[in-house]
């Protein structure tokens, strides 16, 4: 009998100790095909060790008397909802042409998602990566394969992307709008329907053997300056552990719109096409109403301060020390703009750039040049001729929104800078030259001479080729010469994301030691991700940014 005892006793401290493997209690649940959601079950696919779950719809469809207000919780449905193909794409026209969406088409009925998990169990709790696509808010889909969350799923990582009203069905104002608002608002409903996607993963992902409590967003463009705002909005910064920042924020020169003055713009845009009133705007189709209001129409304003989504602008909230306080990577492209858009034409000498640029800067030309170090014509097709044109457009936000994170946060900042020009694109592609949004297109025979004869710039990655290699995505565009140095770039770049999507820090076993700017903001210690890929710190370059700075301000009140 005291054996027995021992021999039980023995084997009740053995389980007990193996609790948390659960050697001891029911089995892990295994993650299968189907799971179950808040709104119902979901069938996805298996790829490899990764489980696809896509055309997953996070809010009701937008269409009818949904149209232009904020997104609607998910009906439930009964049964087994098939989850193996791609929603529809948002509603846009072909704003740059090369876009590659897998949807079946474009409809106002597009809000879904996309989830990648490469979970085993039900449980593991693996970090989320939720990506918001860029393309001016007028463009754009979470369908592209160069936001596609396989590569980093395999990494662990659960890749999320999340589809977006765009254009006028996502950003118009109206007076009418705003008065049938319960928040009495109107006008950011791209910006709420990506609230509402991160809100969904909040509630659901666990089911997919996601952490709720480890949501990093993170965009490119347009979706850089979504997240900007998404870490400043009290409806989505508390449902963040981190952000990543590519190429553009909704900071210093950028500025919010006040309602009344977005309604006014609105309500001016509709009835310059003989729609008076809100009504009437719903009552057409979404091809008709596309056709009428063109994504480049004047009077859609970036961000509205319409008291819900935004109560003050996000540099505000920034100075306050308000937004999500959180661990933030940031960074953008070496070739973000050019010089030669400004001069038009005109030759690339010092003098000619000075005066393109002098009705924009003023009295500051000569201040901000030197702060870039142009002292000959070389400079002006040279890195300072593309940092000056780039920092004009994503730049210089970008560095602004670290600045303010590692000033009003105790968080940490991440700064890199993205140096690897695309290679060629394929001598099989024929007459085809690289497009802005990855892809390629067709050069006129008066483009090739213009082409020909254009003075010739240093090589620097262009905006948005970071995108393939960032999410390790570069095999899904066969539109380029790709090579072994490309791989390894997107390799570690891939590494970065995954690590600070799991622990908010980048650093990892044989990567390139990266070290967060914080208290370093006079010479910021920023990566430079290249074939070499190392930090460096330059102070003439925090230098021009404080330059760049002071014009801004003295712009706020003109």
């Amino acid at each position: 009998m005291k054996k027995l005892f021992g021999t039980l006793a023995a084997a009740f401290v053995a389980c007990s100790a193996m609790v948390s493997l659960n050697s001891c209690s029911e089995p892990r649940p295994e993650l299968g095909l189907q799971v179950q959601t808040q709104a119902g079950i979901l069938e996805g696919v298996q790829d490899s060790i990764v489980k696809k779950f896509l055309g997953v719809p996070f809010a009701q469809a937008p269409v009818g008397e949904l149209r232009w207000k904020a997104p609607q919780p998910v009906i439930a449905w009964e049964g087994v909802r098939d989850a193996k193909a791609f929603g529809n794409d948002p509603m846009q026209t072909n704003v740059f042409g090369d876009m590659a969406f897998r949807g079946p088409a474009r409809s106002e009925d597009c809000l879904y998602l996309n989830i990648w998990t490469p979970a085993k169990y039900a449980d593991e709790g693996l970090p989320v990566l939720i990506y918001f696509n860029g393309g001016g808010l007028m463009a754009g889909s979470g369908s592209e394969a160069r936001y596609d969350g396989e590569a980093i799923a395999q990494k662990g990582v659960i890749g999320v992307t999340a589809n977006y009203r765009e254009g006028i069905f996502g950003f118009v104002a109206h007076p009418e709008l705003t008065a049938e608002a319960d928040y009495n608002g109107s006008g950011n409903y791209g910006f709420l329907d990506q609230c509402a996607a991160i809100q969904w993963v909040k509630g659901n992902i666990a089911a997919f053997g996601g952490d709720p409590n480890r949501i990093t967003i993170v965009g490119e463009s347009a979706g850089s300056f979504s997240v900007s705002l998404l870490m400043c909005s009290p409806l989505s910064k508390g449902n963040l552990a981190g952000a990543m920042l590519s190429s553009g924020a909704e900071v210093l020169p950028y500025k919010a719109v006040s309602q009344e003055d977005a309604d006014a713009a609105g309500q001016a845009l509709l009835a310059s096409k003989g729609i008076e009133s809100i009504a009437a705007g719903r009552a057409l189709s979404a091809d008709s109403l596309q056709a009428l209001l063109p994504p480049f129409a004047v009077g859609m304003a970036n961000v509205v301060l319409d008291g819900y989504f935004m109560n003050e602008s996000a540099d505000d909230v920034f100075m306050k020390g308000e937004q999500a306080q959180i661990p933030l990577l940031a960074g953008w492209n070496s070739a973000e703009g050019s010089p030669l858009q400004a001069l038009a034409g005109q030759a690339p000498t010092l003098e000619n750039y000075k005066k393109a640029m002098a009705p924009q800067f003023g009295d500051m030309t000569d201040e901000i040049f030197a702060a870039y170090g142009f002292e000959t014509d070389a400079d002006v097709l040279s890195i300072k001729g593309l940092n000056l044109a780039g920092d004009l457009f994503t730049g210089f936000p970008t560095w602004k929104a670290c600045d303010y994170h590692a000033t009003t946060s105790d968080q940490p900042v991440y700064r890199y800078k993205f140096n690897r020009p695309r290679p060629k694109v394929s001598a099989k592609m024929g007459n085809m030259v690289g497009a802005l949004a990855g892809g390629v297109r067709e050069m006129t025979e008066e483009e090739k001479a213009a082409e020909a004869a254009k003075p010739k710039m240093v090589e620097g990655a262009v905006h948005s080729a970071d995108i393939e290699y960032a999410m390790g995505n570069l095999a899904t565009n066969e539109y380029y010469d790709w090579t072994e140095d490309d791989y390894k770039i997107s390799e570690l770049f891939l590494s970065y994301y995954a690590n600070f999507c799991k622990t908010g820090n980048p650093n990892g076993e044989g990567l390139p030691t990266w070290t967060p700017i914080n208290g370093k903001l006079d010479a910021a210690p920023v990566m430079q991700i290249d074939v070499t890929s190392a930090e460096k710190a330059d102070a003439a370059t925090e230098k021009a940014y404080r330059t760049l700075e002071k014009f801004h301000k003295s712009q706020l009140n003109k």
